[in-house]
């Protein structure tokens, strides 16, 4: 009977978490070496000229695989509010290893996307992205300052200044 009813567990958590996996069927990209300095400022200066480009003040983090902090940078009359958003939107692109614009599309969807929220560390808000080198997890760059969509483009821009 203990048998049927752990069979019956796992086959349901397979089936609710079918759809999940179904979403990244590549799955998520390998670590790699952490990002380093010059990388992370290389980075976060073409964030700059970005938002300077789109008449935006912003906070620009740059963290490792971890999260763990590796640079910040805070535009001149950026919001104070933004300092711990940029730094939270980087660290959700690390851990989880994905931009932050895909948990803003499963908690927009609602239903079983809602439940992103109850996760640690979630922020379902675009301008977070990994920051990928030959296809593997360096760091990821969080950005806020500005829309969600600006945010989301500068922090594209960060991204592809690392090479």
């Amino acid at each position: 009977m203990r048998n049927v009813m752990y069979m019956s567990l796992l086959l349901g958590a397979s089936l609710a978490a079918g759809p999940a996996l179904a979403q990244q069927p590549s799955g998520p990209p390998a670590y790699g070496e952490q990002i380093n300095i010059e990388q992370a400022k290389k980075a976060a200066a073409a964030a700059v000229v970005e938002a300077r480009k789109i008449n935006t003040f912003m906070a620009i983090s740059v963290v490792s695989p971890s999260g763990d902090l590796v640079y910040f940078e805070k535009m001149d009359n950026t919001q104070f509010a933004s300092i711990n958003i940029a730094i939270h939107k980087a660290r959700a692109a690390a851990t989880f290893r994905r931009p932050t614009a895909s948990f803003e599309e499963r908690v927009a969807a609602g239903g079983a996307g809602i439940t992103l929220l109850t996760l640690d560390g979630i922020i379902a808000s675009p301008g977070g992205n990994p920051i990928l080198l030959d296809g593997k997890l360096i760091g990821a760059i969080g950005v806020s300052g500005g829309t969600g969509a600006q945010d989301h483009q500068v922090s594209l821009v960060g991204v592809g200044a690392v090479k």
